[in-house]
């Protein structure tokens, strides 16, 4: 396993751990900064996979549908980080 391939599985599951982590936080706050932390590891993921198909270790065509999919969790999640600080009130400052 080369080097990108560990910081993509490092990432990828720490998606779904932060993502696990916020439905049982604390508080609201609690669950947006866990909620944040996913958001990064899910663009960090997306990097390494673009980076990965870049270097042609892994095919672009057949890992179209992981990079789609990655975006897609970005988007949800960066709207759900969106909505949790309008409620909270809280700006990006």
């Amino acid at each position: 396993m080369t080097i990108d391939s560990k910081q993509i599985l490092r990432s990828g599951t720490s998606i779904g751990a932060n993502t696990k982590e916020a439905v049982q936080a604390s508080s609201k706050r609690d669950f947006l900064m866990k909620m944040n932390i996913a958001l990064k590891e899910a663009s960090e993921t997306e990097y390494w996979i673009e980076l990965l198909i870049a270097t042609k270790y892994i095919d672009a065509n057949a890992s179209k549908i992981l990079l789609t999919e990655c975006k897609e969790i970005n988007r949800i999640l960066g709207s759900i980080v969106k909505t949790t600080k309008n409620n909270l009130k809280i700006s990006d400052d």
